[in-house]
């Protein structure tokens, strides 16, 4: 690894979007951290196909939801990097059979922001954190959302809000924040759990034309590392039906 790579930690990144973001950023120059809560075994490969295609990663176990976790997987991360560059708040759900009531809440929001916490001493001024998240969730409360995703979309609105209120505190670090939401992303596992629960509700997507596929909403992940904008600025992807000019405020296209 070299001194001049950014330090990437993805949250969730051992599959999925999540992982996607990974490539594509490795592929741009920077070192990924793969971070994974029980698939170790996923995230080496991933890390390994990396390192194979030319780029620079490493993995780092982790459940986020689990404070002494959470802060083992940062301090890990400092003690052998000395850094976090971008912090990628990718890992959420709410949609797991025999998950405890408050556990989307545990997880899309008070495990956000304490690992905002716990990173921001080890982050530079110039650093990132950006903020994976969905329509359903973004535009909670002004959008009509399926009822199995309605935990899942409040506790996803209630973590931007609460790292919305913490811009004043990163600006200080001279960190900027960035949210980037999507559509229903074709082939997510949150995706495919909503529709065997709910398959009209996705069926309702499907009918505005084609969902944002797992690469496409990664590219647009991995922009918002970089690029100028207000902190807390937000990337759209996909979903052009959300973003109504008479009830909502100018918005930015995705790719």
């Amino acid at each position: 690894m070299e001194s001049a790579q950014r330090i990437v930690l993805i949250t969730g990144s051992s599959r999925g979007i999540g992982a996607e973001t990974a490539r594509v950023l490795a592929a741009r120059g920077d070192h990924v951290i793969v971070n994974y809560r029980e698939k170790r075994k996923r995230a080496e490969v991933i890390a390994a196909e990396i390192g194979a295609a030319g780029g620079s990663a490493s993995t780092a176990g982790a459940d986020i939801a689990a404070a002494d976790s959470a802060r083992a997987l940062i301090d890990g991360v400092a003690d052998r990097f000395g850094r976090i560059d971008v912090l990628v708040l990718n890992a959420s759900g709410g949609l797991e059979r025999g998950a405890r009531p408050d556990y989307a809440m545990a997880l899309n929001r008070d495990a956000q922001t304490r690992l905002v916490r716990l990173a921001l001493p080890h982050m530079p001024s110039g650093g990132r954190i950006v903020f994976v998240t969905s329509h359903q969730a973004h535009f909670h409360g002004r959008k009509p959302v399926p009822a199995d995703y309605a935990p899942i979309a409040a506790s996803k609105r209630a973590g931007e809000d609460a790292l919305r209120e913490m811009i004043p505190e990163l600006a200080e670090r001279g960190i900027e924040l960035r949210v980037v939401s999507g559509d229903m992303i074709d082939g997510t596992t949150i995706v495919l759990l909503l529709e065997r629960r709910d398959p009209d509700a996705v069926a309702a997507r499907k009918d505005h034309g084609d969902l944002p596929t797992i690469e496409q909403f990664a590219v647009a992940v991995a922009e918002a590392t970089t690029g100028t904008a207000e902190s807390g600025h937000t990337v759209y992807v996909g979903g052009a039906d959300y973003l109504d000019a008479e009830v909502l405020p100018p918005v930015s296209a995705g790719p």
